[in-house]
């Protein structure tokens, strides 16, 4: 059940960035109606750590992403990072925290300028920012977009359209890093790639934030891909806050109802494995413009009570760092129904040793402008 608080915060200064009861409405039209996208959402990450911020398509991940950047600035909230107020920031001081928060994009393609060429689009920040000129800034666009699996000398003058996604999402990881960023919100990264192609980009994610002490928000619908790459997971539905747990606890033991619908979905590839019926969810889908009383996840629980209808709940410890916003959460203790079918995809699906989906080590075969060898390694 979908709900607010900021209990499942940890002390600001261990944070790097901290977001607190964020809200972000759009109006429709001359109606006077609004959409209600994020309504009182707080996250937090720690320097270092990944968080997975997942849920079905139009539950606010996108905008919640997006209301961090100021892309736009929310409707209310703060937004704490390195221990400035974003919110409050006067637009020239937020110009100058711009370099140390970047976004990759879900489409990669439609986020490259079709008129520029491989070196001007990772350059223009260099460019913008005045990190470099001439030979020195030729070299951090050479060896950046080596590190990332292009090679620099077949792909300088060719453009976006002349790269398959795949290569184009390199080029965007690429833009973002060459300054050096703290913070890298990845907005669905990998769901309009092939899954062989989307192993690849994990991979070279988890490379380059070991590479360059990257913090990253990771936005997916897919829960298989986030438990791989997440240190803790935020689940979403309609613009609130379901739960929130190490990814190993969640995906063992989860406590909310619509979380569980999440995991009983993943596709399995495995014809002996048949999805089950039980926990499928059903009732009314609300709309964002008008959204159920209470607890927004009601009209479509199967645990839903008149209690729900009335008083919205609140995020509340029920393990250690696991939290929930549901009245009647699902046992933590034991197993649940249907609890075994589940372990049995959950098991098809990884590690049998980490619980973890393995993606394997693939890499581009050396065509196109793209560098069969790994990213090199950094000095020392």
């Amino acid at each position: 059940m979908a709900g607010s608080g900021t209990e499942h915060l940890r002390p600001a200064g261990d944070t790097l960035l901290r977001a607190e009861n964020l809200v972000v409405e759009f109006p429709v039209g001359r109606t006077g109606l609004k959409v209600h996208a994020v309504s009182d959402v707080s996250i937090d990450v720690r320097a270092g750590e990944t968080l997975g911020l997942v849920g079905e398509s139009g539950c606010g991940k996108s905008t919640t992403g997006r209301a961090i950047m100021q892309l736009p600035r929310p409707t209310s909230g703060r937004v704490l990072f390195d221990g400035h107020d974003l919110v409050t920031l006067p637009s020239s001081e937020l110009r100058r925290l711009r370099p140390e928060m970047q976004m990759i994009f879900q489409d990669p393609i439609s986020s490259l300028n079709p008129r520029r060429k491989v070196s001007q689009i990772v350059a223009e920040p260099l460019r913008i920012w005045k990190r470099a000129a001439g030979d020195q800034l030729d070299k951090i666009v050479e060896t950046t977009l080596e590190n990332v699996g292009i090679d620099p000398a077949a792909a300088w003058d060719r453009r976006p359209h002349q790269f398959s996604g795949g290569q184009c999402q390199r080029i965007c990881i690429a833009r973002a890093l060459v300054l050096n960023p703290k913070l890298i919100i990845c907005d669905e990264p990998v769901s309009a790639l092939d899954v062989s192609v989307q192993a690849q980009i994990l991979n070279l994610l988890e490379e380059m934030k070991a590479q360059y002490n990257l913090t990253l928000i990771f936005i997916a619908h897919d829960l298989a891909v986030v438990k791989n790459v997440s240190d803790r997971v935020a689940v979403m539905y309609l613009g609130k806050l379901c739960e929130v747990a190490p990814p190993d606890e969640l995906y063992a033991r989860p406590a909310h109802p619509y979380t569980e619908a999440l995991l009983r979905s993943i596709p399995v590839p495995d014809p002996s494995i048949r999805p089950g019926e039980e926990g499928t969810l059903g009732g009314e889908i609300p709309s964002p413009v008008a959204p159920p009383s209470g607890c927004r996840f009601r009209t479509r629980c199967p645990r839903v009570q008149d209690m729900c209808a009335q008083v919205e709940p609140k995020m509340r410890q029920i393990g250690l760092g696991h939290y929930v916003a549901c009245h009647f959460p699902l046992d933590a203790i034991g197993p649940k129904p249907g609890a075994a079918q589940l372990a049995q995809q959950m098991n098809a699906m990884t590690s049998p040793t980490t619980r973890r989906p393995v993606p394997p080590k693939l890499v581009t075969p050396p065509v196109s402008g793209v560098s069969a060898s790994a990213p090199p390694k950094p000095a020392g």
